[in-house]
């Protein structure tokens, strides 16, 4: 609209000081031919948008009739205004070809040539003027389709990049939320088993020795407990990713001690061997360390002979584990792939390392090897 009602104020007011149409009497006069032809070549300036190219073909023939009819303009405001919306609305779908070009050409000739006849002499002033303000008007609309152009890049970009945030930080979450169900599963697990185990051993020998299975009973209270405690922090993080306060520490290798403790109590009998320097592991390594000795140890309290042997070497790249357990008749058939030892091996790939689970000369071993700081890069 500003464009279009710029356009008209400014070809009137060439025509009424500078023009000579057939009609016009004198200078400072504009008649009514000259301004009947100038406002049809304005008025489609308001609908470019619908048809940039047909809208620059219709100023420019009307301003082409203009100059015929010997309306002397200094150059044709009307059509290059066209000319730059015209190159503004090119894009990718719409490029600028050589059919555009040769349309701009021939509109130029077409203005020079009726330029030249209706002044009755070589159209010097026409060409250098209109030359030099299409020339103008081109390259400002290319460069602020350029602009446009940028900008609309600059935004997808953006958009892009927080979809890309967005999704990265769902991805997270849920990996987040996988890793503490499985931390879930494995604590409730072995929870589980040792509460098997030690009701049966109480079962057992509640009548030769009533005070150790007292003893066992009151240890299975303390594992409940403790297991309510740890599924209630875990379900509170998948609820909204926070601990609650006063709830225990994610289970590390530090606390090796108190989970052979707990086997002990339940009659398993634990050895313990550590070699190397100790290091610092990363989180993720420090827990899939402990859940590899709890899933072994709970391994060895099910199916084993009664006693167990752990080993955990600190070496120059890697925390190496291995549980080693003699198997008794109930472990005649084990196989080495049960679902716990599947989570495990899963949970020592995906940080890098390895697990492998055999059994040689009548013992179960279960070795695995962990990287100090996670998978390599």
């Amino acid at each position: 609209m500003a464009i279009a009602a710029a356009a008209l104020a400014g070809s009137l007011g060439q025509l009424a000081h500078h023009g000579g149409g057939p009609l016009q009497s004198g200078p400072q006069e504009l008649d009514w031919l000259g301004g009947a032809l100038t406002v049809c070549a304005t008025l489609p300036l308001l609908a470019w948008r619908r048809n940039p190219r047909g809208v620059f073909v219709m100023t420019g023939a009307v301003s082409v009739l203009l100059a015929g009819l010997g309306y002397g303009v200094a150059f044709p405001l009307a059509p290059t205004a066209a000319l730059y919306l015209f190159a503004i609305s090119r894009d990718e779908a719409h490029p600028w070809t050589r059919r555009s070009t040769v349309t701009v050409v021939a509109l130029l000739v077409a203005y020079l040539g009726a330029s030249g006849l209706g002044a009755g002499e070589l159209p010097d002033s026409q060409l250098l003027h209109t030359g030099l303000a299409w020339a103008v008007a081109w390259f400002a609309g290319e460069r602020t389709r350029l602009r446009h152009q940028h900008i609309a890049d600059l935004r997808e970009r953006a958009l892009r990049a927080e979809r890309d945030a967005d999704r990265d930080r769902r991805l997270a979450a849920a990996e987040e939320r996988t890793r503490i169900a499985r931390d879930l599963h494995d604590s409730v697990g072995h929870a589980i088993n040792v509460i098997a185990v030690r009701a049966g051993a109480a079962r057992l020998r509640h009548a030769q020795d009533p005070d150790r299975s007292l003893s066992a009973l009151v240890a299975i209270e303390d594992v409940a407990r403790q297991t309510v405690e740890d599924i209630d922090q875990i379900v509170s993080a998948l609820r909204d990713g926070t601990a609650r306060s006063g709830s225990p520490a994610p289970a590390a290798l530090q606390s090796l001690t108190t989970l052979v403790e707990h086997h002990a109590a339940s009659g398993l009998a634990v050895t313990v061997h550590s070699t190397g320097q100790p290091r610092r592991l990363a989180h993720a390594a420090d827990q899939a360390a402990y859940r590899i000795l709890q899933e072994g140890l709970t391994n060895a309290a099910r199916h084993g002979a009664g006693s167990a042997e752990v080993q955990v070497s600190f070496t120059a790249t890697a925390l190496e584990l291995a549980v080693t357990n003699p198997v008794g008749v109930r472990g005649a058939q084990r196989s080495s792939g049960g679902h716990g030892l599947v989570g495990m091996r899963e949970r020592a790939t995906l940080l890098g390392g390895s697990l492998h689970a055999r059994r040689v000369d009548g013992c179960f071993e279960l070795h695995a090897r962990l990287p100090y700081h996670g998978r390599s890069r």
